[in-house]
């Protein structure tokens, strides 16, 4: 585990890891200003770009300290640099976690463990990065077919009574990837299980608070922070 944080840690990976979340910080900056000059064609005044943008600023201090939260665990896994790149990409903890967890699985090791070597780390780095490039990939070459698609969608659920094929589908294919990696916590004891049950409970909580709470719906993005804690909380006092 030292040895693959010593690599992950390394002044090339944090040269490479600064490089690609300035291009990041760069097109934020274009893409600002380009909504800005486009504001006055669609009726704004400098005043209300002013107010959307501070409004989105603080919007999203919520969201980004529950990134935070699960950032901090990947952190002693990962390191910092390879940790700050793909979670300022991507944006998405729960993805990233995955992705690391199931890249050290298909190595033969799990993360954290004593055997998670330099090779190991490769690994997840690999698997991350190419993860991220089928989604860049998709953009860039299918983003004018999406209308097309959506409008196909659109008259198949009318034709079949409003049934939302789409949501369907993709809260199956997630409920599947969640729960093989469920599955595989639970069978290791009562104590995983214990731990597991926690943290998916408190989740449905804080979920059911921001469903009832409109103002509270950014503890959407808290929920799977909180859930981590829940069940590091959970596993202190049962292991």
């Amino acid at each position: 585990m030292e040895e693959s944080l010593k690599v992950a840690n390394s002044p090339v990976v944090w040269i490479i890891a600064l490089t690609v979340i300035g291009i990041v910080i760069f097109q934020g900056i274009i893409f600002i200003r380009m909504a800005a000059k486009t504001s006055q064609s669609v009726g704004l005044s400098k005043q209300d770009v002013h107010r959307a943008l501070k409004i989105g600023a603080i919007n999203a201090i919520g969201p980004s300290l529950g990134i935070m939260v699960v950032a901090v665990s990947l952190i002693t896994l990962l390191g910092d640099p390879l940790t700050l790149m793909r979670i300022g990409i991507i944006g998405s903890a729960a993805t990233e976690s995955m992705g690391a967890s199931l890249a050290a699985t298909a190595y033969g090791t799990e993360l954290g463990s004593s055997s998670f070597n330099a090779e190991a780390m490769t690994t997840v780095v690999w698997v991350l990065c190419i993860g991220g490039t089928g989604w860049l990939l998709f953009v860039a070459l299918f983003t004018k077919s999406l209308g097309k698609i959506e409008a196909k969608v659109s008259n198949s659920e009318k034709k079949n009574g409003g049934v939302p094929i789409m949501i369907i589908v993709s809260s199956a294919a997630m409920l599947a990837v969640f729960g093989n990696l469920l599955a595989g916590e639970m069978f290791k004891g009562y104590e995983t299980a214990i731990v597991t049950v926690s943290a998916a409970a408190s989740m449905g909580i804080v979920s059911l608070i921001a469903n009832k709470k409109p103002r509270l719906k950014w503890l959407h993005e808290w929920s799977l922070g909180l859930s981590i804690i829940a069940g590091l909380t959970v596993s202190y006092f049962t292991f």
